[in-house]
C-alpha cells in the first residue's frame, strides 16, 4: 500500500463519521459540567489534560500498542488478553458499556466489508473499538505511532465538541483548545509507548464518579 493510501485510511479510522457511535458519547462530561465541577473553556481544558495524560498515556495507548503488536504477531491469546484488561480498566457500567457497543459497531464495519475474522479473534475485537482500530491498521499496514496520533486526534475531537454543546463555548474556541491540546500529544505519547506491563491502567476518581452519576442523570444529551 502507498504512503498516501495509508495516510488516507488513517484519516478514515480518525473520522468522526467512522459508524461506532463517537458522538453520542461525553465521557463523564455531561455530569462534570452539571455538578460545576467544569467551569467554562479554562475548565475544560484542565478537566481533558488529566484524562489525557492519566486515560491516554496510562490505558488507551500502552494498550492499543500491545493490540497491535498482537495482530502483527498473528498472536490471538494476547490479543484477548489486552482487550480483557482495557475492558476490565473501564470503572463503571457506563464506560464497559460505551467500550462494548463501540468495538461491536466497528466489528459490524468489518463484516460489511466481507474482512472475515478467524472464530479466535472475533469475540476479542467484539469488546473494544481499540481493538478493531489495531486489528485494521495492521492489515492497513498503518505505523503504530501515526495509528495512536490519529486515534489522540480523535478523541480530542469528540470531547471538544461535546463541549461546545455542553460548557459551552463556541468554534473559535474549540479549535483553540484542539490546537493546544494537540500539541501535547506527541510527548504524552512517547511516555505511553514507553511504559511496562506493571505500570498500565487509568484511575480517576472524579471520572468514575461523574460517568456513574451520569447513568441517572435527569436529562441528558449524551449516552455516556
Amino acid at each position: 500500500m502507498s504512503a498516501d493510501l495509508m495516510l488516507l485510511r488513517l484519516l478514515q479510522l480518525a473520522s468522526p463519521n467512522l459508524p461506532v457511535g463517537g458522538f453520542t458519547y461525553s465521557q463523564g462530561l455531561e455530569w462534570a459540567v452539571e455538578a460545576d465541577w467544569v467551569r467554562g473553556a479554562e475548565g475544560f481544558r484542565a478537566w481533558q489534560r488529566e484524562q489525557l495524560e492519566d486515560t491516554l498515556g496510562h490505558l488507551d495507548w500502552p494498550l492499543l500498542a500491545r493490540l497491535y503488536q498482537a495482530c502483527r504477531a498473528e498472536d490471538a491469546e494476547a490479543f484477548a488478553r489486552w482487550s480483557r484488561f482495557l475492558l476490565a480498566n473501564r470503572e463503571t457500567a457506563e464506560l464497559r458499556l460505551e467500550e462494548r457497543q463501540r468495538g461491536q459497531a466497528l466489528v459490524r464495519l468489518l463484516d460489511g466489508w466481507q474482512l472475515t475474522q478467524a472464530p479466535e479473534w472475533r469475540d476479542s475485537l467484539a469488546l473494544t473499538q481499540l481493538g478493531g482500530m489495531a486489528w485494521l491498521a495492521a492489515h492497513w499496514d498503518i505505523p503504530l505511532r501515526e495509528l495512536a496520533l490519529g486515534h489522540g486526534f480523535s478523541w480530542l475531537e469528540g470531547a471538544v465538541m461535546a463541549g461546545v454543546k455542553l460548557v459551552p463555548f463556541g468554534q473559535q474556541m474549540a479549535q483553540s483548545l484542539l490546537r493546544d491540546l494537540c500539541a501535547e500529544l506527541p510527548a504524552v505519547l512517547d511516555r505511553a509507548l514507553a511504559l511496562p506491563d506493571d505500570q498500565l491502567g487509568g484511575g480517576l476518581p472524579l471520572l468514575a464518579i461523574a460517568s456513574a452519576r451520569h447513568e441517572t442523570q435527569y436529562t441528558r444529551l449524551f449516552r455516556s
